[in-house]
């Protein structure tokens, strides 16, 4: 299986006219070794209070700082502009995780009474496999003040997008129809993201998994992961609105955020939108049909992903595909 190394998996940009790192054949399986958010810093400075000097990627000119590195581009073999890119994510492997606040992120920033929540502190947080092994069904755990927390991993892909048609994007706040860093929890192991592709071989870039994250993000950092995770690409005939779809076994889930849409509520009803023209060009619902469901089907539900300030409000709107079996 062709591999990208964490030695290459360094980027913090990304877009049309950077060189292929590896190509591959349409349903060709690869592994992409990816760094944690900071590439490693916080490891080799050591966990618990640090400065911008400790890790100068928080110094980096705005719009951010370096954060999230990826790796890319993969071509496809046989992807044209236009297309649309099924990825496959067979496997997510996260190897050593920590979350941390920061000063001046997060949603808490301008508030009064949480100051101590409001400054540049890292915790470790152990990543214990489950019975079988495998981190998918694995425990995180977690010390803060003499408590041990734990709780089921979930681990998924931050970052994954293909190159845009024109612009370089940088890899903290990139968020539009190339996908970008949207922190979907549901791009998970099993699942399919299904992507735009705007150039000649899709052009895609990975990285920044997490070991698992709550809805919302709300301190902007999850539990940021050293990783490897293993992919497959397709190429479909599947139209894709907002920033991407994904599909598992048990839902379908359309994608998308304030940055892209133009605010929240336009956002959740883009999803909303775009599932009700699931419904109908591929299933067969009339629009009323499909509209009435939206409403009052607890089959859908949405899920805010990222709500962080500033700026990041990431959402997704579900349908169970048991929906799917229960009209006639």
């Amino acid at each position: 299986m062709e591999t990208i190394s964490r030695d290459d998996a360094t980027l913090y940009e990304f877009g049309r006219d950077m060189d292929p790192i590896l190509t591959v054949e349409e349903g060709e399986s690869f592994k992409v070794e990816t760094w944690d958010a900071f590439e490693g810093a916080l490891f080799e400075h050591g966990l618990g209070e640090f400065t911008t000097e400790d890790i100068p990627a928080l110094t980096a000119p705005p719009p951010a700082f370096d954060g999230n590195p990826v790796a890319g581009p993969v071509y496809i073999e046989g992807a044209q502009p236009g297309d649309t890119l099924a990825i496959h994510i067979d496997e997510i492997s996260p190897e050593r995780g920590f979350t941390t606040t920061l000063e001046e992120f997060g949603c808490l920033v301008g508030k009064s009474g949480w100051e101590d929540c409001q400054v540049n502190h890292a915790h470790e947080v152990e990543l214990e496999p489950g019975s079988d092994g495998s981190m998918t069904n694995g425990t995180a755990r977690l010390e803060i003040n003499d408590h041990e927390w734990t709780w089921e991993l979930n681990p998924h892909i931050g970052t994954i997008a293909t190159a845009p048609g024109r612009t370089v994007q940088e890899t903290v706040t990139t968020q539009g129809p190339w996908g970008g860093n949207m922190d979907v929890r549901d791009v998970a192991e099993g699942s399919t993201v299904f992507l735009n592709s705007f150039n000649e071989g899709g052009l895609l870039f990975v990285g920044d998994v997490h070991a698992s994250q709550s809805d919302s993000e709300y301190t902007g950092i999850a539990v940021e992961s050293i990783a490897e995770i293993v992919l497959r690409v397709e190429i479909v005939d599947e139209q894709v609105p907002g920033v991407f779809r994904v599909e598992n076994d048990d839902s379908i889930i359309h994608v998308d955020s304030a940055k892209n849409a133009g605010s929240p509520e336009d956002a959740v009803n883009n999803c909303f939108i775009a599932l009700m023209d699931e419904l109908v060009e591929q299933h067969g619902l009339s629009q009323r049909e499909a509209y009435v469901q939206m409403s009052v089907n607890p089959a859908v539900t949405v899920r805010v992903y990222q709500f962080v300030h500033p700026g990041f409000f990431t959402v997704g709107v579900t349908l169970e595909k048991a929906f799917l079996d229960s009209y006639r």
